[in-house]
């Protein structure tokens, strides 16, 4: 046991968000209470958080906040630490909800600890609609009303179609070595299109965030959200101006089924450069465990990983049934690509999606552009 008075502090990057920063913050004074051990949280914007080199990152912080798809180029790098040394298939984290621990699998090692789950899900507002729309011609209705909005800023377009693409029964990267079936890619983009031109090009730049946000304001006309990911601190009963519920996307699924959504969350990673190695990997460790996730951080705010913290029956009565709603979303929902070269193609792709949405390209000529670029950084 380390002696408190000679504890190591930390040094953590984080994305900028209460639901990215506030859980952290809380697990780390719960962590010093007992070890005596000092965290210090920066934080970065969604943006960097999507597309910030973790290796820059690594050198600089301990402890890192990241998403699924950086582990095939980061772990190349050399730049983090494994996990998964003495950890065995019954620890508490090995119970994260649906692809949200195997995410961060690669070359046969664990390189983060899911702490945070997430997938596109469907947003509403309660006090507008008496429930989520019942199908994809629902939504469509509602967005030529005024009602309807999606966050379109790269990389968040790719995400909706990434989704759309798995709700039909194909996701992505299934097909003879092309990420998109043509004739399912080129269904899902003319799903997007006649989406992104009901909704208006004001779409395209605002992220998750700033869609939710706008949707909580209370005189906002926006009161639904087909393709977002879920944010629990929009429908706890402190959020910032009118609560936003959550649904599973069965409704727009070719058969009703939930299975195809892109995974978002996040885990916690350890840098290979940190002098305090084993100090880190107990903390990463303990909160992405039953323990801290359905405590300090899911009281801190968070949106936990843990299958135990999304069952809890208090964290659904507070937040509008919210894990409850969207669990079989995040069960089923699609692990975007990972190898190194994939970041580069997500920011490419991205842009090129954006392009094609503002021109109204037709779908065969985008569809086969992407399949291009994916191959272009595929080994």
């Amino acid at each position: 046991m380390v002696r408190k008075d000679r504890a190591p502090l930390l040094r953590g990057m984080t994305w900028d968000h209460p639901r990215g920063h506030g859980p952290l913050v809380a697990c780390s004074a719960a962590w010093r209470e007992r070890t005596g051990v000092r965290i210090e949280w920066e934080r970065r914007s969604l943006q960097d958080f999507e597309s910030f080199p973790v290796h820059e990152l690594a050198a600089r912080y301990d402890l890192i906040v990241i998403d699924h798809p950086h582990v095939g180029q980061v772990t190349g790098e050399g730049c983090l630490a494994p996990l998964d040394g003495g950890l065995a298939p019954g620890d508490p984290a090995y119970q994260a909800v649906g692809a949200s621990l195997s995410s961060y699998r690669w070359g046969g090692r664990l390189w983060a600890l899911p702490i945070d789950a997430a997938a596109q899900v469907l947003a509403w507002r309660p006090d507008r609609l008496c429930g989520p729309p019942a199908d994809w011609s629902a939504v469509l209705e509602l967005a030529a009303g005024g009602a309807v909005r999606c966050p379109l800023r790269p990389p968040h377009n790719l995400m909706a179609l990434f989704t759309l693409s798995g709700l039909a029964g194909h996701p992505p990267g299934t097909h003879a070595g092309e990420l998109f079936e043509p004739a399912a890619g080129c269904e899902a983009y003319a799903r997007l299109r006649e989406l992104a031109a009901r909704i208006g090009p004001r779409c395209s730049e605002q992220d998750p965030i700033a869609v939710l946000e706008q949707m909580a304001a209370p005189d906002s006309r926006a009161a639904c959200a087909p393709l977002i990911y879920g944010y629990v601190s929009y429908s706890r009963p402190d959020a910032r101006g009118a609560r936003v519920a959550f649904a599973d996307l069965a409704p727009l699924a070719r058969g009703g089924s939930c299975a195809g959504s892109a995974l978002g969350g996040t885990g916690i990673a350890v840098s290979a450069q940190c002098t305090e190695r084993a100090a880190a990997i107990a903390f990463a460790r303990w909160v992405a465990g039953a323990e801290a996730q359905c405590g300090p951080y899911l009281a801190g705010g968070g949106q936990p990983a843990h299958g135990a913290a999304w069952d809890d029956a208090r964290a659904n009565a507070v937040s509008l049934d919210f894990f409850r709603n969207t669990r079989a979303t995040l069960e089923g929902a699609w692990v975007r690509p990972r190898h190194a070269g994939y970041m580069t193609f997500q920011g490419a792709a991205a842009e090129r999606l954006t392009q094609a949405l503002a021109a109204h390209e037709p779908g065969g000529a985008v569809i086969a552009a992407l399949n291009r670029l994916y191959l272009e950084v595929t080994p």
